[in-house]
């Protein structure tokens, strides 16, 4: 299974503007072959937004921004990982949602591991961690930047069966060492594909380190990022 990892700057609190951002990806992923697009987290409305705006944006994992990303994933024929701002009654939760080519829900994580005031003052945090679930002849599962920190979450996907774990982030300055270190890390111990994919540039009071990576199941980089915008693409092979 072809890929790609989209490596860019955060978008404005604005879902039209995501959706097209991500119509845009899907796009050029496409070109290069991929079979599946990761993005990073909170891609259709930036991640640091803050509450309020956080609970205006946010949709059901079905809503109005869901079928376009069907849509989008119909028209490029690539399947898509993006996150977004999830609704559940009165609940916000970080969330990110796989659909494959057909625009097919594949499965919705919601975080669990809050990263400091940022996430607190914006979320709830998730009550369970990825399903594994096939995509493209490969088991995966997900998981949302600071989960990865945790070795617990990527030792219990791969005893789940998981043989890729996909981890859309916002990962800032001067975390660099998590992908420099800890992903390998997760992708040898468990010996498992890991792709990582972070947001470059500032928003808010963070600078974004990128340092996107795919890395092997002997912890060796199959692809990895600097720090300007790039689409990283790599093959998942057994």
């Amino acid at each position: 299974m072809r890929i790609a990892l989209l490596q860019c700057q955060p978008g404005g609190p604005d879902l039209a503007d995501g959706l097209a951002r991500l119509d845009a990806a899907a796009s050029r992923a496409a070109a290069a072959g991929a079979d599946l697009l990761v993005t990073p987290e909170m891609f259709l409305t930036g991640y640091a937004i803050g509450r309020e705006t956080a609970a205006r944006l946010a949709e059901p994992a079905d809503g109005p921004a869901a079928q376009e990303a069907d849509a989008i994933a119909r028209r490029h024929g690539v399947a898509l990982l993006y996150g977004w701002p999830e609704r559940d009654g009165d609940a916000v939760y970080n969330s990110v949602r796989l659909l494959d080519a057909e625009g097919a829900t594949l499965a919705v994580y919601r975080k669990t591991h809050l990263f400091g005031d940022v996430d607190r003052a914006q979320f709830r945090a998730g009550d369970a961690l990825s399903a594994v679930v096939e995509l493209g002849g490969l088991k995966v599962g997900l998981a949302i930047c600071y989960d990865i920190e945790f070795p617990e979450v990527a030792r219990a996907l791969a005893v789940a069966g998981a043989e890729a774990i996909l981890v859309p982030t916002a990962n800032m300055a001067p975390f660099e060492s998590v992908a420099a270190r800890l992903v390998p890390a997760r992708a040898e111990e468990n010996t498992v594909f890991v792709a990582y994919a972070n947001y470059v540039g500032r928003e808010a009071d963070f600078g974004y380190c990128g340092l996107s990576c795919v890395c092997a199941p002997d912890g060796t980089d199959l692809a990895r990022a600097g720090t300007g915008e790039t689409l990283l693409v790599a093959d998942l092979d057994r």
